[in-house]
């Protein structure tokens, strides 16, 4: 008996080591080119861990943006470049670890997603304490995004695939998508539109998008994934009869 749990713990952090990335976003292929680029240039002294704690002073850069912005709308400059700096470190971490053949699987997933919650956390409570945004939207946006990200953790332990993607967006779109924003608002300042349930800014329509795209979203792809996974239990089953 006790063989036999060993065994089973073993299989299970073999599996939670080893997963198949799938990045199939608009700009995936363009953006993994860059990545193996930059990270074969990179200087000897630096490491994956401090592009993860590089990419995390990004977001709290984004953080403080939006926060500055109850001073002065240009702080979203700020902001914008946190979203470029998070990108860096967090998108070149992992790509610098296997251009150097340095992998640490599990300690890397591990660290990699504690730092992205954070991350998360900063950047939508910050939206949301600046004057652009709704908190509840921002909030409301921010639980839509965990979701998602909870969804793909799953996947990864039940399937074995960690899918970065979806409907073709990806964390590198939804950087461009906010930066993109970050300049709107800058060139259109604080105006509100008005609408048959209430007045918004151009930012909370964009986060009313988010919350619709995440939710939506999220639905369909958990019915999609649970009757696959249906399928293929079943097939297993027949198969052992």
């Amino acid at each position: 008996m006790k063989r036999s749990r060993k065994h089973s713990e073993k299989q299970t952090k073999k599996q939670s080591a080893k997963h198949t990335r799938i990045n199939q976003s608009i700009l995936g292929a363009l953006e993994k080119r860059l990545l193996i680029w930059m990270a074969a240039r990179m200087p000897a002294w630096v490491n994956p861990d401090m592009l993860t704690g590089l990419g995390l002073l990004g977001s709290v850069i984004i953080f403080a943006g939006y926060l500055l912005t109850t001073i002065d709308v240009r702080f979203m400059w700020l902001a914008s470049f946190g979203f470029v700096l998070n990108w860096f470190g967090d998108s070149l971490d992992g790509t610098l670890a296997r251009v150097r053949k340095i992998e640490r699987p599990r300690y890397g997933y591990f660290i990699d997603h504690v730092v992205d919650t954070l991350a998360e956390v900063l950047v939508f409570v910050g939206v949301g304490l600046s004057p652009y945004v709704n908190l509840t939207l921002a909030l409301l946006t921010l639980i839509g995004y965990l979701m998602v990200s909870n969804f793909v953790f799953i996947v990864t332990y039940v399937s074995g695939e960690f899918r970065i993607s979806y409907a073709k967006l990806g964390p590198t779109e939804i950087r461009i998508i906010a930066i993109l924003t970050n300049t709107v608002m800058l060139m259109v300042g604080f105006k509100k539109y008005t609408l048959p349930f209430g007045s918004f800014t151009f930012y909370d329509l964009v986060m009313m998008g988010l919350i619709g795209l995440f939710y939506i979203g999220f639905i369909v792809i958990v019915l999609l994934k649970g009757h696959q996974l249906s399928n293929e239990d079943t097939l297993a089953q027949q198969d052992k009869k």
